[in-house]
């Protein structure tokens, strides 16, 4: 029996398709080993959002074939993507498997092993394919949350961003392939189920009109296409039973409408929890990064979200040091990111990637102005996250929890709650809480980004 170790970086898509090719080799015999072990495969799914991303890719990579330089080491996804002679001409790798090849790893891996010529089947050219990669899950590597990949590619091109170029164009999964999944799921016990993608605000823009939705969502003039797909969609996940909770991955800004918001608010599973990527919070910037809103836009989807749910947790990107972006704009970023008050950010400091618009345009921003400007970012979202989370002190929450952990000399059970608020109870003996849904208060604050909760 062959040993194999898998490495994977990068985003929740990525994270969903490690566990879907794991999935596809253990029922093929393979036995699964920590990457730090000796094993005969290993496997790195890479990334290539920023350059960091393609060193820690290739670091990885290197690790592998430094750990037992007779084992055939495997490059999988973005990285290989977006520069398939790059990766072949790493010396750690031996093969090389790009997006939409994933679901056939253990057959590609098979045919190397034997001697067989795999090029032709391992790459293609991902510009030009229309096909979802369908892949299924019966379990994850997280026990009480699943990442359900709705769709994949962006239309988008935003002129910083490489994805499209590594993911293609817009590819939406079928929604009875989503539920049979989900349900699957539910019944081996999960409880919490996460929509992602790479542009899941694009779900159905390449589905035909005629495509069966859900309840009145279909006809409705206030819809655009492809926030019917995604609500559709939402309404029948809602509808299953057995599914607590629903989380959305990263919305892109303009589907946040006043109806839209409204079937948000009806469906009783949703999680008050909204990804809004912002990327900055100035009209000029957001401009040549070819982003379709400007920051009143923005702020309007905002207060439609806290409108329509009690406190909801919104959370954001923010790239600093674009090209050309002054003092004056990274002025208006700052002010912006005050007003919205979030409760995260996850803040990037530009990258250049060879082959996309900005990686041309004049006025790069030196480093030391990127670092400067993410810190005093960062300090607003330290200050920003604490007070989103006293808002729950003496309140009543819901917490599914997750793990037992050690902190200060005690162990808790830790979980999050319905905003993805981080919260904490004090282990009993011999009590078990994973994968359950508690009921408590609120009364202090554990850890800066862990609560306290007392339960009866």
């Amino acid at each position: 029996m062959k040993t194999v170790a898998f490495h994977n970086l990068g985003c929740k898509v990525n994270a969903y398709e490690m566990d879907a090719m794991l999935q596809s080799l253990i029922q093929k015999g393979y036995q699964i080993v920590p990457f730090e072990e000796k094993a005969d495969i290993y496997i790195v799914n890479t990334c290539t959002v920023t350059n960091i991303a393609d060193r820690k890719s290739r670091q990885m990579l290197h690790k592998a074939k430094k750990t037992n330089p007779q084992a055939v080491v495997v490059a999988v996804g973005c990285y290989v993507q977006s520069d398939p002679s790059a990766a072949k001409a790493e010396e750690a790798v031996d093969l090389i498997i790009g997006n939409n090849k994933k679901k056939n790893i253990a057959d590609i891996l098979e045919r190397y092993l034997n001697g067989m010529d795999v090029r032709e089947e391992s790459i293609i050219d991902i510009s030009y394919t229309k096909e979802y990669e369908e892949m299924k899950l019966t379990g994850t590597q997280e026990h009480t949350r699943a990442y359900i990949k709705i769709q994949d590619g962006c239309n988008q091109f935003c002129t910083y961003c490489i994805i499209p170029y590594a993911r293609g164009r817009v590819r939406s999964r079928k929604q009875a392939d989503i539920l049979l999944e989900i349900q699957g799921l539910v019944a081996a016990g999960y409880k919490e189920f996460v929509l992602t993608g790479i542009h899941i605000s694009s779900y159905g823009a390449d589905f035909a009109e005629e495509s069966v939705l859900y309840e009145d969502v279909v006809n409705h003039k206030n819809f655009s296409k492809n926030s019917k797909h995604l609500l559709a969609l939402l309404q029948a996940i809602d509808k299953i039973a057995g599914v607590e909770r629903i989380r959305l991955g990263s919305l892109e800004p303009r589907i946040i409408t006043q109806e839209f918001v409204r079937k948000l608010a009806d469906m009783q599973h949703l999680c008050p929890h909204f990804h809004l990527s912002l990327q900055s919070g100035c009209a000029e910037t957001l401009k040549r990064m070819n982003r379709h809103y400007t920051p009143e836009q923005y702020m309007e989807g905002v207060a439609l979200l806290r409108k329509a749910f009690v406190h909801p947790a919104i959370t954001t990107d923010i790239i600093t040091g674009f090209p050309a972006e002054t003092e004056e704009e990274f002025g208006q970023t700052k002010q912006f990111v005050e007003a919205a008050a979030f409760f995260e950010m996850h803040i990037f400091k530009y990258s250049r990637r060879k082959g996309t618009k900005a990686a041309e345009m004049q006025q790069q921003v030196p480093e030391q102005i990127k670092a400067q400007r993410s810190q005093e970012l960062q300090k607003i979202e330290q200050e920003a996250s604490k007070q989103f989370r006293s808002f729950y002190l003496g309140k009543e929450v819901d917490v599914l929890m997750e793990e037992e952990k050690e902190l200060s000399g005690e162990k808790y059970w830790i979980g999050h709650t319905r905003e993805y608020v981080k919260a904490a109870v004090k282990a009993q003996y011999g009590q078990i809480l994973s994968n359950q849904i508690v009921h408590g208060k609120i009364t202090g604050v554990l850890q800066e980004d862990i609560m306290l909760l007392s339960i009866q």
